[in-house]
């Protein structure tokens, strides 16, 4: 069997915490209007984000007829587009990891005020391309969570999860026996913002 070498690739994990109006805040939105990248993400009319995040929308009024397009790139720094149906009087939620965002641009004429944001899930990515898993060194912080591992993108299948300790600092040294585990078209992660500190992925 063929021998390859293993890469070690150490990610930061994002600690931006929720913020329902960190893209753009609340104000009036005309019919068919872009909504203004001005929240305290924002920089230059445009979010440039460390991570992946989930896009919000928070909607004042009925804009459940209505939809939101987000325009920017995921992970990968591929272009990336959603379209997000509005929220009666609440908060409608995007599937997809952007790391940048352009633009957001109703569509149709929303009811009342609305702001856009983040929620608490991250997501990056460690190799985009077929590789296995041999081990994994995670640092935690005080808050305990789990660290999905997906194949394909921050949305795709899981092939497994890490628990991180939730005490500060503790380490978690995992190393995958025989070949380590496939991904078949790339390593990526998902979890939840601040519930580790660093996490070190050894990869062939």
């Amino acid at each position: 069997m063929g021998m390859s070498d293993v890469s070690a690739v150490t990610i930061t994990a994002d600690t931006v915490a929720l913020d329902a109006d960190g893209i753009s805040v609340a104000t009036s939105v005309g019919n068919n209007a872009a909504l203004v990248i001005g929240g305290a993400l924002a920089s230059g009319g445009a979010v440039a984000l460390s991570h992946g995040r989930i896009v919000t929308i928070l909607s004042a009024g009925n804009d459940a007829a209505k939809s939101f397009t987000v325009v920017g790139t995921d992970v990968n720094g591929d272009a990336q587009t959603e379209s997000i149906t509005g929220a009666n009087a609440g908060t409608a939620t995007g599937a997809k990891y952007f790391k940048t965002i352009a633009s957001i641009t109703a569509v149709g004429n929303p009811a009342g005020n609305v702001s856009a944001g983040v929620n608490a899930a991250a997501a990056d990515v460690v190799f985009a391309g077929r590789s296995r898993l041999k081990g994994i060194y995670l640092t935690s912080t005080a808050t305990a969570g789990t660290v999905d591992l997906l194949t394909t993108s921050p949305s795709g299948t899981s092939v497994m999860g890490l628990s991180s300790v939730g005490n500060a600092d503790a380490t978690r040294d995992v190393v995958i026996p025989e070949n380590g585990v496939v991904f078949s078209s790339g390593i990526y992660l998902q979890y939840t913002v601040s519930t580790f500190l660093t996490l070190t992925v050894f990869h062939a």
